[in-house]
């Protein structure tokens, strides 16, 4: 059975839980692998909508093993909010597993943070603020917390004692805010250790052993690829790897374990934060795309910008993530539109360029240049087969699989669960 890799291809939130949410009943395991409770999936069950931040989106499906790996930073107080928050809703949380490897934000991560980033001014990456960098940094640095540290007491105090003996300099001396006691924070981090202690495992090893007994593994990534720290937008990204290598690193599965790639993409596009963004609306339209679409991030409420599809930037995610499939969500929110038009190449001072430049200068300078399709009026959130879209949206689709690298299998039609059309089977 297969292991299968559900990534997003643009700059996130494009709906990566509407594809979990269509393979539910045909999956045993869904792993996290990258980022915090940064980034967020919005699942609608029926008529119940569930925003979840830190969790896999497979816990709502029964039967699913839902896996955080060792590649996510986990704010241990989050954790038990939301699965405080989903139990209170009737949903079964206990089957939850958490690798022992996986790295824990603490206070002074968040603390940090916040304060680097009102520090850096007009040079802001647009961070959430909830730690996340700070945490990966740590790893990275090899001071960081992990999981299995809050069952060591000695080991953790240990660990505290060496990351905040230069945070508190920093704190105190550059930004002006008081310091952190040890005791805070081994404190904060022991309240949670009963609690948390039989959700943890080596998760790899639990992984490896599904698939070599023929369970389903689907691998739901955080953020998505232009927001990867090797491949994105590089400063303004997130903090992990968010593309399908993410997946083996972040889970302790080896790369020749993952048959399929599923990409995720919205029917236009959108991102949170600053950076550069080619096909970025700053008229009527974008406001249009934004109010029609709700395009509001669901970890922060921050409006999200739009823009126009971007088919260079999907031929990217494609050959850097080895996408096998296409997801193409919101289709319906064109619905309505005279005219939609499409990137197919950008413009850099005279200079045509039909793949994503390499530059990031170029790239930041890139002007879109555009290709205009026929819209359709028809309401399409009933459609279930490819046959019941109107022809302008078909042929929508048909243009946007020619120019973005890879098949689209199935198109997301409405926000509830059963409103996706599907073309071919994703597993």
């Amino acid at each position: 059975m297969p292991a299968i890799v559900i990534i997003g291809a643009q700059w996130g939130d494009e709906g990566k839980g509407k594809a979990t949410d269509l393979l539910a009943d045909r999956i045993d395991y869904v792993v996290k692998f990258n980022g915090g409770n940064n980034a967020g999936h919005t699942v609608v069950v029926g008529d119940q909508k569930y925003a979840l931040h830190l969790l896999p989106s497979g816990i709502l499906t029964p039967g699913v093993v839902p896996v955080i790996g060792n590649g996510v930073v986990v704010d241990i107080e989050v954790l038990f909010d939301e699965l405080t928050a989903l139990a209170s809703r009737g949903v079964d949380v206990s089957k939850l597993v958490v690798s022992a490897n996986a790295h824990v934000i603490t206070q002074y991560h968040r603390t940090l943070d916040k304060v680097t980033e009102r520090f850096l001014g007009k040079r802001q990456i647009g961070t959430t603020g909830r730690g996340i960098g700070p945490a990966y940094a740590d790893k990275i640095n090899r001071v960081g917390i992990r999981i299995q540290d809050l069952f060591d007491e000695n080991i953790l105090r240990q660990k505290v004692e060496g990351a905040l003996h230069q945070k508190n300099h920093l704190l105190v001396k550059i930004y002006n805010r008081r310091a952190i006691s040890v005791d805070e924070i081994v404190d904060d981090l022991l309240s949670y250790a009963d609690r948390l202690r039989p959700m943890v495992c080596d998760t790899g090893l639990l992984l490896n052993q599904a698939l070599d007994a023929g369970k389903t593994v689907v691998f739901e990534g955080g953020q998505a690829t232009m927001l990867d720290v090797d491949h994105g937008t590089y400063p303004f990204v997130t903090s992990s790897n968010s593309t399908s290598g993410g997946a083996s690193t972040g889970s302790g599965v080896a790369p020749n374990r993952l048959d399929r790639v599923i990409g995720i993409a919205k029917a236009y596009i959108t991102r949170v934060g600053a950076g550069p963004f080619p096909t970025e609306l700053h008229d009527e339209s974008g406001d249009w795309l934004r109010t029609r679409g709700f395009e509001f991030g669901t970890t922060t409420g921050r409006p999200r910008r739009t823009g126009w599809y971007d088919a260079p930037i999907a031929r990217y995610s494609a050959r850097i993530n080895g996408i096998t499939d296409y997801v193409i969500t919101k289709l319906d929110i064109l619905t309505g539109l005279e005219t939609i038009p499409v990137c197919v190449a950008y413009d850099v001072n005279g200079e045509r360029f039909d793949e994503m430049p390499v530059n990031q200068s170029d790239f930041h300078h890139a002007t879109p240049i555009y290709e205009e399709f026929p819209g359709w009026t028809e309401d399409i959130s009933g459609a279930r087969s490819f046959d019941d879209l109107p022809k302008n949206a078909q042929d929508y689709i048909l243009a946007l699989e020619a120019m973005s690298g890879a098949r689209i299998s199935a198109i997301g039609v409405g926000p509830s669960r059963d409103a996706i059309v599907v073309r071919h089977d994703l597993v």
